[in-house]
């Protein structure tokens, strides 16, 4: 994927605010857990009060707690409470109506407070505990029951004990602050929330009201955050699926721009099949990464460091759950994708032999039936197809493995950590939300784990695909415009000029041409004859520069090909190929193809000259007669005729028929060579021909052998003075003709 990096600068904007978002999202799917805990251990258990501090208790119940609290203590309570007389506030405190309150201050120090409350709720049970002890059943109890039961405190009865408290010795209390200060906090904290409860209920407040409105609140507030985790989570989806679509065009531009560059030697390196598959699958599986990999790349490992973190400040005692279930996590991903990674290799080289396949069947399906070879070909595509099945099958059976090892690992956490935090429940040591929430955690933590594992599912295979893609994006054309290039020379309009041209390809151990030297002029048909292999084809496509020369020049208008613009140049030309080729469209449109611009008129005679119009009148829309795909409405002549109309329509200084007369009839042939002999004018002609009937009226024909000139003349010339042009002739004509 580094090697296609380069294409995802234009989208880092959109890129960092979807990891903005996903931290966003991260952060609220995070905090539910804790909001969870919150409305269980809080909410339910303690009543919807949230700390050991009352905002409010009843002057003589904090004159009664004051025996139970060192004179440190009590000096921080006289500074973080104010006295309420009664009758002030007797619509939020209905005893206030009778009796004074005390309020804690807007500035007071909570936490202070809290420890304070904390411990005297736990030296107040002590000393109950030791004076129930040493007067057993004599002792007075706060709830009048024989044991201290803080959800049943009855103030009337512990007031009546006021006066016996202050003839009890400080050393009980000092006994009994020394025990409250050594619990735990969390315990404090509970016990503590138990007084308040009851120093509310002695104001006369509503508590049932305060639980309530406490989880209504914790619940929005939960609410509040699903809805912004839900509103990022679809702006990260609409940023990740611009971005990833964005960056497909961008990919499906410049791959497709880059093999239009592209001459025909690098065509020999990558087929028409992979090119395919590299331009539309290959881009495909970028794209999915992408889309995909934006949310999970980012969002999972938030989640699962996140989670660890939250999980840990819950309780560190259970940490090692967390860490065996990672270890086991990686350990499974690892051995997985360590077996996977070959394989997923593998698969875009598998779907490009089975494109190749498809394509050669579909494109030679008249050859086929031809020679009775269905059943071949068939076995050929089961082959490749089943290949590419095997291998999918093997990656898919692998990673199904992953799906029921994670729900494996989950379970056995939940267990874990429902069993271990039970215990620590049990002995007080954690709150039944905590362990809740830490569940929740760990389930998040394992679930991150298993995105993360998606997604390498598709990252391999992605990043092989990239590969492909950049193979193609970083393939430097062989044949490129000069820095500065030069300009045609006007005075010398037509001319064509090879000048000891030798070619080899790229690989081969030696030239296919070899010093070829001859000139072309305007107004002029040159011709190339040859038996099959010569090098005919190779020769006339250096024209308009499909191959550079290995050595010596080719010069057209005065200038080296090489010197000037591939697009000034190609104006100059207008070009048959040996396969006629047509696109999809209309007979106009194609017509119109070298030169845009061109009146009916101008592709009407363009046709005349072709004699295609005899056909074209035949069809009911004339030019506008639809085209299919490659031309597969028409017959190959009929193809071959509208492909040379194309060229001629262009109005081109020289004409290049690469063998563009194969397919015609011999009256055609005749017909249109006299047609194009008027009509070209001063253009130069350069033919290719395996017939010398083509051939023979031509002013100047080359005769190649072995990528040899073998002669160079006219017909008449070269039957007496070129005994390969004769033997070419010979067998083709008569012996009239010949003589």
């Amino acid at each position: 994927m580094t090697r296609i990096s380069r294409y995802f600068k234009a989208y880092i904007g959109p890129f960092l605010l979807a990891i903005l978002l996903l931290f966003g999202q991260a952060m609220c799917d995070l905090s539910l857990p804790n909001y969870m805990s919150q409305i269980v251990n809080v909410g339910i258990q303690q009543g919807g009060i949230e700390d050991a501090v009352p905002n409010a208790v009843s002057a003589k119940g904090l004159q009664l707690f004051r025996h139970f609290m060192t004179d440190a203590q009590k000096k921080q309570i006289d500074q973080n409470y104010q006295i309420v007389p009664k009758g002030s506030n007797s619509k939020t405190y209905p005893l206030n109506q009778t009796e004074d309150v005390y309020t804690l201050k807007s500035d007071a120090d909570r936490t202070a407070v809290n420890n304070i409350f904390g411990e005297t709720t736990w030296t107040f049970i002590n000393t109950m505990k030791t004076l129930q002890k040493q007067m057993g059943s004599k002792a007075p109890t706060p709830s009048g029951s024989s044991k201290t039961d803080l959800t049943k405190i009855d103030f009337s009865k512990l007031y009546q004990m006021e006066p016996m408290l202050s003839r009890i010795p400080q050393q009980v209390f000092a006994d009994a602050q020394k025990k409250a200060a050594a619990m735990q906090d969390s315990i404090k904290l509970q016990s503590g929330v138990v007084l308040v409860q009851s120093f509310y209920k002695e104001l006369g407040l509503d508590t049932g009201a305060i639980e309530r409105n406490y989880i209504i609140l914790e619940g929005l507030k939960m609410l509040a955050l699903t809805l912004a985790s839900v509103v990022a989570a679809i702006l990260v989806s609409l940023l990740a699926a611009r971005i990833s679509s964005g960056l497909g065009r961008d990919l499906h531009r410049d791959v497709f721009h880059r093999v239009n560059c592209f001459s025909n030697t690098e065509f020999d390196k990558f087929s028409t099949a992979s090119l395919i598959t590299r331009t539309t699958n290959d881009i495909t599986q970028v794209q999915l990464v992408v889309m995909i990999g934006i949310r999970m790349l980012v969002y999972s490992p938030i989640m699962a460091i996140g989670g660890i973190t939250m999980a840990v400040r819950k309780s560190v005692s259970m940490t090692w759950i967390i860490v065996l279930a990672v270890i086991v996590l990686v350990g499974l991903v690892a051995v997985l994708f360590s077996i996977a990674m070959p394989h997923f290799k593998k698969m875009q080289v598998l779907i490009d032999r089975l494109n190749l396949v498809a394509r050669e069947n579909l494109t030679g399906l008249m050859v086929t039936r031809a020679f009775s070879n269905q059943s071949f070909e068939e076995n050929r595509f089961d082959q490749a197809n089943t290949d590419l099945t095997e291998n999918q099958r093997f990656v898919n059976r692998l990673m199904t493995i992953m799906m029921p090892a994670m729900m494996l690992i989950m379970n056995g956490v939940s267990l874990l950590v429902v069993w271990v935090g039970a215990h620590q429940v049990a002995n007080s040591s954690m709150q039944v939300g905590d362990m809740m929430a830490y569940m929740q955690y760990a389930m998040q933590i394992i679930i991150s784990f298993l995105f993360l594992s998606s997604i390498f599912i598709f990252v391999p295979r992605a990043s092989v695909s990239a590969g492909r893609i950049a193979d193609v994006l970083e393939t430097q054309p062989t044949i490129v415009d000069p820095q500065q290039p030069k300009a045609f020379h006007s005075d010398k309009k037509g001319l064509v000029e090879f000048k000891n041209v030798c070619f080899r390809y790229k690989g081969a151990e030696e030239d296919v041409l070899h010093d070829i030297t001859f000139t072309a002029r305007p107004g002029k048909t040159t011709a190339f004859i040859g038996s099959t292999g010569s090098g005919k084809s190779t020769l006339v496509n250096m024209v308009p520069r499909f191959y550079d020369v290995t050595s010596g020049s080719v010069q057209v208008d005065g200038c080296d090909v090489r010197e000037v613009t591939q697009k000034d140049l190609h104006a100059r030309i207008g070009y048959v190929p040996q396969k006629g080729q047509l696109l999809s469209g209309t007979i106009a449109s194609n017509l119109r193809y070298g030169k845009s611009d061109a009146t009916d008129d101008e592709i009407r005679t363009a046709a005349q000259v072709a004699q295609a119009t005899e056909f074209i009148d035949s069809k009911p829309e004339g030019m506008e007669t639809p085209i299919a795909e490659g031309g597969g409405n028409v017959s190959g002549g009929q193809k071959q005729r509208l492909s040379i109309a194309r060229a001629l329509a262009t109005q081109a200084e020289i004409y290049v028929f690469d063998d563009s007369f194969s397919a015609l009839d011999f009256k055609t042939d005749a017909l249109l060579r006299a047609a194009l002999k008027k009509h070209s004018g001063d253009a130069t002609v350069l033919l290719v021909a395996q017939r010398v009937s083509t051939i023979m009226d031509a002013d100047q024909i080359i005769v190649l052998d072995d990528g040899k000139i073998v002669g160079c003349g006219t017909h008449e010339q070269l039957l007496k003075n070129c005994p390969t042009y004769y033997e070419i002739a010979s067998s083709q004509l008569t012996k009239e003709e010949l003589a």
